[in-house]
């Protein structure tokens, strides 16, 4: 019932607005996440793959991709591997883990829209193709994108995907993208709906 009852109160933040949902997030949360993109172990790994990676042709991202979603049925996983293992990932689960329920997956792409690092295994490795990288990287520097609340039943909370372009701090330059996976649940224990603050 609780559960309901905090769902329902979500909704009351969520307006429609000349057909257009708005999602109310804090804003010194979106502050907060633009802090952790700027840490040094996020530039620096995103650079990396960008070198190794920006040359890439459509096919040959779609080829990545389509071996993360075999890997995620096998027993070797070798890309899967590499990728939750380097220090990105590292620094992001200890992130989602100091935040202490407030965010349930963090993940980070480069240029292309290919995964860099992350706090746990994703459907796919290539975001390119979705909102999430083409309403933050393919929009500008400072490019924040906040999805809709969407209920997940598995772990009992509402999510609403928080989505900032990353840039590089000495020249401005779009170098990739993140989300962020906020729980609503937890925005609503511990903030007032009245504080919460709409970014666009």
């Amino acid at each position: 019932m609780r559960s309901i009852a905090l769902c329902c109160a979500f909704l009351m933040v969520c307006a429609q607005a000349g057909g257009a949902q708005e999602t109310r997030i804090p804003s010194h949360i979106v502050e907060s996440i633009k802090d952790v993109l700027a840490q040094d172990v996020v530039i620096r790994s995103i650079a990396a793959q960008n070198r190794r990676y920006g040359h890439l042709e459509l096919n040959q991202i779609e080829t990545l991709d389509q071996q993360w979603r075999a890997e995620r049925e096998a027993v070797e996983q070798p890309l899967i591997a590499m990728t939750l293992s380097n220090p990105l990932s590292n620094f992001l689960t200890r992130v989602q883990a100091n935040s202490f329920g407030l965010y349930t997956a963090v993940f980070v792409t480069d240029q292309n829209g290919l995964n860099v690092g992350q706090s746990a295994i994703t459907g796919d490795f290539w975001q390119g193709d979705e909102a999430k990288f083409q309403k933050t990287f393919e929009v500008g520097p400072d490019a924040v994108f906040i999805d809709a609340p969407e209920a997940f039943e598995d772990i009992g909370v509402m999510i609403s995907q928080v989505n900032v372009t990353v840039k590089d701090p000495e020249t401005g330059t779009p170098i990739g993208a993140a989300t962020f996976d906020v729980n609503l649940h937890e925005i609503l224990r511990r903030w007032p709906v009245s504080t919460a603050a709409t970014v666009n």
